[in-house]
């Protein structure tokens, strides 16, 4: 049994539908990168698995249990939590109190604490009580992925880890992807960066205008092919 499903899936803001019958399986273990132009509906899939936009209860199955629909702070007890596009740091608290705040209702104890997320992210422990927003935007990011760790989740959310960093910070984050996958955590990685993200991922899935166009392991899809289900003929 797929650790999450997505099943028939749609989407809604008002009137305006931005998926479309969104069917995936992410596996236990998995990497998944899903790939897309800007527009493409993958916030949007993060957001409704998570629970920020509204799901059928059945489109949305985690570890065997119906789950669209519920609110996020019920979702992120079960064991998903994500890292936003644009990061979303509380500007008023230090860097600590940013990571500690990822620990908040989470259910249990895991590897995930503050000095293991030090360890992933070792120039964070001397900026801890710093404000967040006075660092880099690497090491923002950086932040925003070990609050999320801080939950000790199952499943991890990435929605444009990469976006407005340099090349040298982006491989330095991606580095970081094989130790939180070695502690059993399934990680998607929302991407418009395909060859960063494809590096990393065991399984790819491309969206445009809200469908899936292409799915498959990375190694078995050509570039042609990839690059049609990204940009459409």
């Amino acid at each position: 049994m797929a650790l999450l499903e997505t099943r028939d899936l749609s989407a809604f803001y008002g009137d305006f539908q931005a998926l479309f019958g969104i069917s995936m399986a992410f596996e236990a273990g998995d990497t998944v990168a899903v790939i897309g132009a800007n527009g493409a509906g993958k916030s949007t899939l993060l957001k409704a698995i998570c629970g920020l936009v509204g799901a059928r209860p059945d489109a949305v199955v985690f570890d065997g249990r119906p789950i669209g629909g519920l609110r996020a702070s019920e979702i992120m007890q079960l064991g998903i939590a994500m890292t936003p596009e644009g990061r979303k740091l509380f500007p008023s608290l230090t860097v600590e109190e940013n990571l500690l705040i990822g620990a908040d209702h989470r259910k249990g104890s895991g590897y995930w604490r503050l000095e293991t997320v030090y360890e992933l992210f070792p120039g964070l422990e001397a900026r801890r009580t710093a404000a967040a927003t006075a660092l880099s935007g690497g090491q923002q990011q950086m932040v925003a992925i070990g609050r999320a760790l801080m939950s000790n989740p199952r499943l991890l959310l990435c929605d444009e880890i990469s976006l407005g960093l340099a090349p040298v910070v982006i491989r330095d984050i991606y580095a970081a992807m094989p130790a939180i996958r070695a502690q059993g955590t399934t990680v998607v990685i929302v991407e418009q960066d395909i060859v960063q993200a494809l590096a990393v991922a065991n399984k790819v899935y491309c969206l445009q205008e809200g469908r899936v166009t292409l799915s498959g392991a990375p190694a078995e899809l050509s570039r042609e092919a990839i690059h049609e289900a990204y940009f459409g003929h």
